[in-house]
């Protein structure tokens, strides 16, 4: 798939208004934890609203070099691990996606040995996994680091411990679970992530009889348990993929409904929307409708957070979206070293942006003109086609791979709303 989408290109021709109504996708943020606590599991997993993406794709040729057997039908995959052959995952699987470090927690948890190399993905700076590596250090793992590998042995099996995170890091919150469900004692989790998609995975693990609380909370517990079993699931939607499109409508000028969505989960979003001068509203618990303005605001300064604050993943199709509102909105990255790769690209698209350090000053202009630029990173790449909606003319946007890491169909959705744009 990535290499297919290497040699496409998606053509935007910008300037019309938003309208109409699309369902979101899973969340790939959780189903790839998911897909990997599947390895735990003695039996046949389901997961449904499983989005269709690269990603997604790789974590399923990771679970089949390890032994299980996968096969989709529709947004529903199934994963057999039963038969689990392999602790060793090749190295040009783990770099094709960042979120492949969150196997080894699984993997170890399984049996008892992993051995995986560093893993690839975005360019956004350094994430370092040593949260994750030390974690599990202190419960009775043995890692050795050797030539870009990692070998990692439970000879005496997983021991529960009490781990203080000294970021509350998602990934390593994650691995801490996987390795801990099946561990001897009880782990504790403090300053754990608290991000929606943790909630979805200690959901599933319970599903699969897990003993977990505290998930979605700045303390988690896990007592660990012999075995889990078999169980379907239904991934969450995807929060930012919706902030996504909450951000296109609002480029536009348009109006939006977004059918099965999680209001709670995009409460840092919603505020920015409406200081800017967009209506937002909920119907029926999980179906929500945003209206813009002609003459929207910039809303000063927005400083990325984690969650529940204003995630960093939303921050370049904000700063896209922030580039035609009237006045100056400063942002401010505080997660990633290396969040502002699409700035160069927003410039050829007429964007009135200055950098110092980690803060990125915007100052609005009324219309972007078009360009052909290229997609720097998964979400970078969703920033470039959400100004491409508002310029004038015909733009073209390359480096399609990073974005069908996140996004299921997007040209596909976006078409469903109005917008003129194909992929060639």
């Amino acid at each position: 798939m990535a290499n297919s989408a290497e040699s496409q290109k998606l053509v935007i021709c910008g300037g019309r208004r938003l309208g109409g109504e699309v369902t979101l996708q899973g969340a790939k943020n959780s189903a790839l934890p998911i897909l990997a606590g599947a390895v735990l599991c003695n039996g046949e997993c389901v997961l449904h609203n499983c989005p269709r993406l690269s990603d997604v794709d790789a974590a399923c040729r990771i679970l089949s070099c390890l032994g299980c057997k996968c096969s989709r039908s529709g947004n529903s995959v199934s994963i057999n691990s039963s038969e689990l052959v392999s602790f060793d995952v090749p190295g040009d699987l783990m770099k094709e996606m960042r979120s492949s470090i969150v196997f080894l927690g699984a993997i170890i948890g399984r049996m008892g040995r992993c051995k995986l190399s560093f893993p690839g993905g975005c360019e956004l700076g350094p994430r370092p996994i040593d949260l994750h590596l030390a974690a599990l250090r202190k419960m009775g793992v043995d890692i050795k680091e050797e030539h870009g590998f990692l070998d990692c042995r439970a000879e005496k099996g997983i021991q529960g411990a009490a781990i203080s995170l000294t970021f509350p890091s998602v990934g390593a919150t994650e691995n801490i679970i996987l390795a801990a469900v099946t561990a001897k004692g009880i782990t504790e989790i403090h300053n754990a992530a608290r991000e929606p998609e943790i909630i979805d995975l200690s959901e599933f693990l319970k599903k699969c009889g897990a003993k977990i609380t505290g998930a979605g909370s700045g303390t988690i517990y896990i007592e660990g348990t012999a075995k889990l079993l078999s169980a379907e699931h239904e991934v969450i939607p995807d929060r930012i993929v919706a902030a996504t499109y909450m951000c296109c409508a609002a480029i536009t000028r348009g109006e939006i409904m977004l059918k099965k969505t999680n209001y709670r989960h995009i409460s840092a979003i919603i505020p920015i929307l409406e200081q800017i001068g967009c209506k937002v509203y909920l119907y029926d618990n999980d179906k929500l409708f945003l209206t813009a303005r002609k003459d929207l605001k910039a809303p000063g300064t927005l400083r990325t957070m984690v969650y529940p604050g204003f995630p960093t993943d939303t921050q370049p199709m904000m700063m896209a979206l922030a580039s035609t509102l009237d006045g100056t909105t400063v942002f401010v990255e505080t997660i990633f070293d290396n969040r502002f790769r699409h700035v160069s690209e927003l410039l050829r698209l007429g964007a009135k942006i200055s950098i110092e350090g980690s803060v990125a000053i915007v100052e609005g202009v009324k219309r972007l003109s078009a360009a052909d630029v290229d997609s720097t990173d998964l979400r970078g790449g969703a920033a470039l086609v959400t100004a491409a909606l508002n310029a004038d003319g015909v733009s073209k946007v390359s480096n399609l791979y990073h974005i069908d890491r996140g996004y299921a169909d997007l040209e596909a959705d976006l078409k469903a709303l109005g917008a003129d744009i194909k992929r060639i």
